[in-house]
């Protein structure tokens, strides 16, 4: 009796200590809506302003600035969608080699790939951008996708690989022993029992890729700008402009907090793939 009321206790102390960790999590995003229906004085004000009259003009100056959000949301949708599938399409093979025909430079191939993530981006910043001006790709979407795909590709192809691993062998030898082809053990064995990692590892490199922002900032001026640059062109010599950068945020990252609610469950099902066996 003793040891039951104590998992309850025990249960409902964690399950308080959830609801504050949610709360403390959600905070800055209720504080960056209130400020985004606020006006500049109300928002740069060090009073802090729960009740206001809300206004929206601070919405419209943001979805009109430079050549205006749509602009900046499709180089951010085209960029982070394109730069998924490519990566997707090279780490699928990648992954599928090392997981079921591993070689004995396989795992050091594979912290090689996670160790180049430590890397400091300002660290390689000069010659990349050196090697882009001499071919043409600044301020070039593609030149983005490029950089996009080579950032997460260590990432996708650990994912991957972890969830290869967790298929039994035993399916692909009984594949090959039918004289089934590798694209047909690939495309009927394979892909339909990783459906759910696949969809996990596209989903946080589509993320990886919409959030980015130092290469964004960096490697474009205008053309090729996405939505992190468009938050930026918010800081001016003269101030920054606070209801309008919430403004801006929030329109940001709306269209992706919506696809992650709707693939929440699909994620979460990729993440936890081959974990009860």
């Amino acid at each position: 009796m003793s040891a039951t009321r104590s998992f309850s206790k025990s249960g409902v102390a964690l399950g308080i200590l959830g609801w504050l960790v949610a709360l403390l999590m959600f905070f800055p995003l209720f504080w960056l809506l209130l400020t985004a229906f606020k006006t500049e004085s109300e928002a740069f004000s060090i009073t802090p302003h729960l009740f206001f009259d809300p206004t929206l003009s601070s919405f419209e100056t943001a979805f009109n600035q430079g050549r205006g959000y749509l602009h900046y949301a499709w180089n951010s949708v085209f960029t982070a969608v394109v730069s998924t599938l490519i990566g997707l399409a090279l780490t699928v093979p990648a992954a599928y080699a090392m997981a079921f025909y591993p070689s004995k430079r396989t795992d050091f191939t594979l912290v090689w790939m996670v160790s180049t993530k430590f890397i400091p981006a300002v660290g390689v910043l000069v010659p990349i951008f050196l090697v882009y001006k001499n071919i043409g790709l600044l301020d070039n979407v593609w030149g983005l996708i490029a950089l996009f795909t080579a950032m997460n590709l260590p990432i996708m192809i650990w994912m991957v690989y972890s969830y290869f691993r967790d298929i039994p062998k035993d399916l692909v030898e009984a594949a090959d022993i039918d004289g089934a082809s590798m694209a047909q053990i690939m495309t009927k064995v394979i892909l339909p029992l990783a459906t759910p990692g696949l969809a996990s590892t596209g989903l946080l490199a589509l993320i990886l890729a919409w959030n980015e922002s130092f290469w964004s900032i960096t490697m474009t001026n205008f053309q090729a700008s996405t939505l992190p640059v468009y938050i930026a062109s918010f800081k001016s010599a003269e101030g920054v402009f606070w209801a309008k950068m919430s403004a801006a945020s929030v329109l940001s990252i709306a269209p992706i907090i919506v696809l992650g609610w709707f693939a929440q469950r699909q994620m979460v099902r990729g993440l936890t793939f081959g974990a009860v066996k």
